[in-house]
Order: structure tokens, then C-alpha cells, then sequence
């Protein structure tokens, strides 16, 4: 029985031999396939992948602008909340005006006023150089005037000097007659007493003493008037000199008529300049009147309020600040070593954390340092113990036209982006 069992077994080995054999053949075939098949998705993969760069290192990019008061004062007035929609040129708020309203009357006024001192020294030059002219043409007449005066006058003191000599010498012979004549009285006087002579001689003596007495007063009459006519003539050409230096003195001031125009044309200069300085204060003094209103300097969200009203605030002092969700970018973080392939142009996506939708744009520029070397404090490797680490260069990646159309994307946010390389 056994035997039999084993024969039939014997019997049945074969066919089953026949039914594994198809089995490992297809499996022969198939290897290499799928061997195939997986070394083509690897390299496809391989392609796929490095296709692009990407980086979770990246975030939405854009302007802050800061809006600070320009001048000081108190807001008297704020129109804007945080996270409020605001348009270039919109009031923001605005400072109390009243004190540079004073300050623009005030220059109006200085202005004005440097104004009428322009046209007052405008009006000296011609003024001046006509004065002058005529004082010149004034002063030699007077000195030809004196001149002749004082020939006049030095005339009439010869004449007079020439009678006060006669009339000296007359003087004296009258001296010398009236003193003969006395004498001659005194002898008469003593002969008449011894009737030597007679009374008649004596009495002719007399009279011709009296005679000499009058004619010496005379005489010295004539030498007082001709002394007072050389005082006279004296003082005459002591004027008529006075007149004459007088002239000199006005023509030698006429003559600096030259310096005098000059001087009067440096003032009216010097007018026509505190003018132009009024004029730029007036200036200034307007624009710190219109920097009392404060208003957005673009458009956008504005946050970060710090100003109230009441509030007194100085030059430079930030108040809020503007945000524009127009003019947003991507900056992308990748390491140095995805730099190799990346250029300007080559086309981006990236999706945004907060919203379930991918963007396209394109990279613009690669940054010119580290960030590393753009931190606040360099780090310094000159130490002897440098550990090289992988750094990384910001890339700009700006969105393609209509991309950001509802403007929901805000600079902070978190992006993931993917440069294609091709």
C-alpha cells in the first residue's frame, strides 16, 4: 500500500514542476520593470526636486512708514484709529496753529518793513550821486568867490596898512610941531614977562601951539581909524581864508561823490539781502504753519498710535505709522548653498500660512550680505575657534500684477516659496 502510494506520487512530481516554472519567469521579468520603473521615478524625482530652491525661512515684506510731527505744539485734533483704511494726502491730525499763525504775522510784517528800507535806499543812490554833483559844482564857485574875496581883502589891508604908516608919520612931525610949539610958548612966556618980545609974538606962540595941539589930535585920530581899518582888513582876509578852506573842505567831500554812491549802493545791497532773509523766514515760518495739519504720506492701514489729543509733541516724534498693502514683496531666506542656479527673473511660488491659496511672482534681486553681516552685531570669527556655519543671503521676491488684488496679504506674514531654477 505504501509502495503504491509512493509510485503515484512519483507519478504526480512532474506537473507540479511544470506549474512553478511560469511563476518564477514572470517574476524574472517583472524585476528588471520595476526596477526600471523605480530608477525612472528616482530621476524624475531627482529633476522634480531640483527644480527648484525653497525656504521656510521667509515672510511677507513691505514699507512701514512712519508718520512724526515735524514741528512741536499740542494735537489739538486726531482722525485715525488703528487698522483704519487711509489715503494718501488724508488728515491724520493735526497741531495747535495759533502760535505759528503769530510767527507767519510776524515775519509778514519784518518782511514789509525790509521792504520800504529797499526802496528808501534805492531811492539814496540817485539822490546821493545828484548831491554830491551839485555840492562839487557849488563848492568851486564859493572857492573862486573866497579866492577873489581874499585878493579883495588883502588889497584893502595894503591900502589900509599904506594910510596907517602916513598917518603915523603924520603923527609924529605933528608930535615934533607941538612940541616946538611948547617950547617956543615956554621961552615966549619968560621973554614976555621981561618985554623982551612983544605980547603979540608971545600970543602968536600961543596960538600956533594950540594949533600943533590940534593938528597932533587929529593926526592921532586919523592913525585910530587907519589902525581900525587894518583890523578891519585883517578880519576880512581872515574870512574871506575861512571861506576859502570852507570851499576847499566841500570839494574834497564832492569829490568823494564816487564813495558816497558806493556806500549808498552796499546799503541798498544790503537792504536787498535782509529782504530775501525776511523773505525765507516768511518762508519757513509758512511751512511750519502747514505742518501743523499732519496728513498720510501714501496709502494704506495705519497702526501703532501713540498719539492722542492734548498731547504735546516734539520734532521727530513718531505718532503712527502707515502701512501701504500695495507695494508688498516676499523675503526669502535661502542658504548659501541654494544660490548656485538662482537668478533675477526666474519665475516663484509661494503659499501663505494664513490662507489656502498659492501666489506667483519673480525674483527681483539677491541681497549683497549675509544676514549675518546685516545684524545689528556682526558676528566676529577672528577668535580661533570659528565653526563654519551655512549662511544666509535675503532674496526679493516681487508678485506678479494681480496676484495681491484683494490685499489680504499683510508684511510679516509667513511664506513658503519655491524659485524654479529653469
Amino acid at each position: 500500500m505504501a509502495e503504491t502510494i509512493l509510485a503515484e506520487k512519483k507519478v504526480d512530481a512532474p506537473p507540479r514542476r511544470l506549474t512553478r516554472r511560469p511563476r518564477r519567469t514572470l517574476a524574472r521579468v517583472l524585476m528588471p520593470v520595476a526596477l526600471l520603473a523605480l530608477l525612472a521615478g528616482g530621476y524624475f524625482l531627482w529633476r522634480y526636486f531640483g527644480s527648484y530652491e525653497s525656504t521656510d525661512d521667509a515672510q511677507i515684506d513691505g514699507h512701514l512708514n512712519a508718520v512724526s510731527a515735524r514741528i512741536s505744539g499740542q494735537v489739538s485734533e486726531v482722525l485715525v484709529e488703528d487698522e483704519q483704511i487711509v489715503k494718501k494726502g488724508d488728515v491724520l491730525a493735526r497741531i495747535d496753529p495759533r502760535d505759528y499763525e503769530v510767527a507767519v504775522a510776524k515775519a509778514e510784517a519784518d518782511l514789509a518793513d525790509a521792504k520800504a528800507s529797499l526802496e528808501s535806499s534805492r531811492t539814496d543812490v540817485p539822490i546821493t550821486s545828484t548831491n554830491t554833483d551839485s555840492t562839487l559844482r557849488t563848492a568851486r564857485s564859493v572857492r573862486v568867490d573866497a579866492g577873489a574875496g581874499l585878493t579883495a581883502a588883502q588889497r584893502q589891508l595894503n591900502a589900509a596898512q599904506a594910510r596907517l604908516e602916513t598917518a603915523q608919520a603924520q603923527v609924529h612931525e605933528a608930535e615934533a610941531n607941538y612940541t616946538k610949539a611948547s617950547d617956543d610958548v615956554e621961552r615966549y612966556k619968560q621973554l614976555v614977562a621981561k618985554d623982551e618980545i612983544s605980547q603979540q609974538q608971545y600970543d602968536q606962540a600961543v596960538q600956533t601951539a594950540a594949533a600943533a595941539k590940534a593938528t597932533l589930535a587929529a593926526r592921532t585920530a586919523s592913525v585910530n581909524e587907519a589902525q581900525q581899518n587894518v583890523t578891519v582888513a585883517e578880519a576880512a582876509i581872515q574870512q574871506a581864508q575861512a571861506r576859502v578852506a570852507q570851499a576847499e573842505a566841500a570839494i574834497q567831500a564832492a569829490l568823494t561823490a564816487p564813495q558816497q554812491v558806493a556806500v549808498s549802493q552796499a546799503r541798498a545791497r544790503s537792504a536787498a539781502a535782509k529782504v530775501a532773509q525776511q523773505q525765507a523766514l516768511l518762508d519757513q515760518a509758512r511751512l511750519n504753519l502747514s505742518y501743523c495739519t499732519i496728513t498720510a504720506p501714501v496709502s494704506g492701514i495705519a497702526g501703532k498710535k501713540t498719539v492722542e489729543v492734548g498731547q504735546n509733541v516734539s520734532p521727530g516724534q513718531q505718532l503712527l505709522v502707515v502701512v501701504p498693502v500695495d507695494d508688498i514683496w516676499v523675503t526669502a531666506n535661502f542658504k548659501e548653498t541654494q544660490l548656485k542656479k538662482m537668478r533675477a527673473g526666474q519665475k516663484a511660488r509661494f503659499s501663505v500660512d494664513a490662507y489656502g491659496r498659492e501666489y506667483t511672482g519673480r525674483v527681483s534681486g539677491i541681497g549683497g550680505a549675509a544676514g549675518s553681516r546685516l545684524s545689528l552685531l556682526p558676528p566676529e570669527n577672528a577668535t580661533g575657534n570659528y565653526v563654519k556655519v551655512v549662511q544666509r543671503i535675503p532674496v526679493r521676491i516681487d508678485l506678479d500684477p494681480g496676484q495681491n488684488g484683494d490685499h489680504r496679504l499683510r508684511p510679516g506674514m509667513s511664506v513658503d516659496p519655491k524659485v524654479y531654477l529653469e
